[in-house]
């Protein structure tokens, strides 16, 4: 009989407010909600089962952040049933748009329809952590798709994927961003053969960074200084094609010790971005015009 996944941590309760002001209209453009499985059921393949987290516990997040908008962004945890991410939405009151995960069984209607819902993006997680496949046909199809509607394709892989899938990257018809700094190791530099991929993504017009999972990749855990190097390599690399996110409620971690404050990822902004111009164009101009203002 096969046995259940394990039950990993949930975020830690809000803390204290962030010493960044965040300028008015800013995003947060990567969180989950998970379940209620009773209502939401988690998929069977799921690595782990993670705590509800819901809706209402995200918006008093982000309200304490002083943020205004956000991006759900629909975990492996449900596999390709899109509710929770859709129901969430819904009751967003107009603040937090979507991206999803699909399988074979998607055509252009269902994404329309999903448009009209608050979709925004398509996700192809397959990062060994979190578990998942890459489907290169399914990466195609939903590529072309996805730039007929001015969506983005969000990458979430180990290094060495990227590596592998640069050329196909770099010719998609999409918008593609790519998670939590293609989760390269910060102790391996900036010469590092999935780093310098990284960089030479970033600087086609088509390649976004979300500069999140500080937490994910750094060897020391906080306050994360050994991730700054590539930060900033990122930022200057293709400073008007950056974003960030949270990504709360932080699912995967076992350990307490390691679970991020999110108040602290928001400051990591202020030694990776310290021109405030330019950290407005990461939390308000770019996502706007990534996921459509």
């Amino acid at each position: 009989m096969k046995s259940e996944p394990p039950a990993c941590l949930g975020p830690r309760p809000i803390g204290a407010r962030p010493t960044l002001q965040a300028p008015r209209g800013g995003w947060d453009t990567q969180f989950h909600v998970f379940g209620p499985p009773e209502r939401f059921p988690y998929a069977p393949t799921r690595r782990y089962s993670p705590p509800t987290a819901t809706l209402e516990q995200y918006l008093a997040l982000l309200d304490h952040l002083g943020l205004e908008r956000a991006v759900c962004v629909h975990p492996n945890t449900h596999g390709t049933d899109n509710a929770v991410t859709l129901d969430a939405i819904r009751r967003s009151q107009g603040r937090v748009v979507g991206v999803v995960k699909l399988d074979e069984t998607a055509n252009i209607s269902t994404l329309r329809a999903m448009h009209r819902e608050g979709i925004r993006g398509v996700r192809f997680a397959f990062n060994p952590h979190h578990g998942g496949t890459f489907d290169e046909a399914l990466f195609r199809r939903v590529a072309g798709w996805a730039g007929d509607l001015g969506w983005s394709v969000a990458i979430h892989c180990a290094p060495e994927d990227l590596v592998r899938l640069a050329d196909l990257l770099a010719r998609a018809p999409a918008h593609v961003v790519v998670d939590h700094m293609g989760r390269v190791d910060p102790a391996q530099g900036l010469e590092q053969e999935p780093f310098r991929t990284l960089l030479d993504l970033a600087r086609l017009a088509h390649v976004w960074v979300r500069i999140s999972g500080a937490d994910r990749i750094s060897r020391f855990g906080s306050p994360f200084t050994d991730v700054t190097h590539l930060a900033r390599a990122l930022v200057e690399a293709a400073p008007d094609r950056i974003v960030w996110g949270t990504d709360w409620p932080h699912s995967g971690y076992f350990d307490q010790t390691r679970m991020p404050d999110d108040a602290e990822l928001l400051d990591l902004l202020l030694a990776w971005v310290p021109d405030e111009v330019a950290r407005r164009r990461i939390l308000v101009d770019s996502p706007s015009r990534l996921f459509g203002g």
